[in-house]
């Protein structure tokens, strides 16, 4: 009885069981397929592998390339680990279609901002009478200050 549960551990006694089951040792046989298929089966496993990699080190750096272009609009400091995943692609790394269209309507914003036009819509934009309001105080702050100092005043 002890015997029987020790064997169900895996604890010795076992080997003669697995001899007496007929040779599974042949992964091919275990899986029910012939030596061809299987070695075939391995194959694609192996292909399929492979592609999920080139596929995940592609968007890893895709992804890469954004940080880039976001650390040099904002000018941040770039990092060497995204320059690394960058080359391990290959350097023909574009950006996805939906990414370039956000770059190129944030460039666009940018050079409205700069030019002339963009700094004319920018002043109509203003409150003028905030503007006005804000100088007065200011204006009479200084007055203020300059007559508790000043004794001609």
């Amino acid at each position: 009885m002890i015997s029987s549960q020790v064997k169900s551990f895996g604890f010795g006694g076992g080997d003669e069981e697995k001899k007496e089951e007929g040779g599974a040792s042949d992964p091919a046989a275990a899986a029910g397929m012939t030596r061809d298929e299987y070695e075939e089966y391995q194959r694609q496993l192996v292909e399929e592998k492979m592609e999920r990699d080139a596929t995940f080190v592609q968007k890893k750096a895709e992804r890469a390339t954004l940080r880039v272009h976001m650390r040099e609009k904002y000018r941040l400091p770039q990092s060497e680990k995204d320059e690394s995943q960058i080359q391990m692609a290959g350097d023909d790394v574009d950006l996805p279609e939906e990414l370039q269209k956000m770059v190129a309507e944030d460039q666009d914003e940018e050079e409205d901002k700069n030019s002339i036009f963009g700094h004319l819509q920018h002043i109509q934009d203003m409150d003028l009478d905030t503007i006005k309001e804000k100088a007065q105080t200011t204006f009479t702050e200084m007055k203020q200050a300059a007559e508790n100092k000043c004794f001609i005043m």
